[in-house]
Parts: C-alpha cells; structure tokens; sequence
C-alpha cells in the first residue's frame, strides 16, 4: 500500500476488534480512502468510499450505505487485475484527492481504554429506547 500510495497518510488505531491502517490525503478518518482491517479471521482492504464504486466483476463485498471490502487472500490479491482497477476508481472519485506533493505521515492513535458498545450492545439499547 505504502509504494502504491506513496502520499497517503496512515492513521494506524484499534478499532474493536480489528487493528486497522486507513490510508488517506489527511489526518482526519473521514477522509480515508483505503483501510487494511486484521482482525482474527483474516484481513480485509475496505473501501471507505466503495458503495458508489463501479464493480462489474462483483469483487466487493458489503450492503451498507458507504464501506465495500475485499478480504484479502494473501497480498498477491493487491494485484489482480480487478483490484487495481477498484482502487484506481477510488482514488479518482474520493471526496478529497491525495495531494501530489504531500508527505507521507505515519499517524498511530492510542488506543482508548474507554469505548463505545460494539453494536450488538448497541441496537438492544435502541430497541429499547424505540419500545
């Protein structure tokens, strides 16, 4: 990710139970184009913008509203032909583009000892509320 995205920034966080690298033209998250997700199962390079993404040959995986992803196999899964094609699509149609002459950063959040409820805790909650 690192040659083919020399610019990119990295934010490098915990998030529940996956150890995710965003990669992205800044440091906000939202920005993020990319991320790779490991987690115990394996690991995944997410399209944080990838719902609008064209995908002829049906690579991406996801119903949501914006994330698509890709469970990685091995890293030779980087270079298919298809996946190329995905991540050049995504890089032209993010929200904010790479800036050609930035940096690259490594950014590493800490990993906060407080976090929000993962989601099943989260929707018995909100239905209760509803009830």
């Amino acid at each position: 990710m690192r040659e083919r995205f020399p610019r990119a920034i990295e934010l490098v966080y915990d998030n529940y139970n996956f150890f995710v690298i965003g990669y992205g033209p800044g440091v906000r998250p939202s920005d993020a184009i990319f991320s790779l997700a490991a987690h115990a199962k394996g690991v995944s390079l997410c399209f944080l913008q990838g719902a609008g993404l064209p995908d002829p040959k049906g690579l991406l995986r996801g119903s949501g509203n914006v994330v698509r992803s890709i469970r990685l196999e091995s890293a030779a899964t980087l270079d298919d032909a298809g996946v190329r094609r995905l991540m050049k699509s995504a890089v032209e149609l993010a929200k904010v583009p790479f800036n050609p002459r930035a940096e690259h950063q490594l950014i590493i959040r800490s990993v906060s000892v407080k976090q929000r409820p993962r989601r099943a805790a989260a929707a018995g909650r909100k239905k209760q509320r509803l009830r």
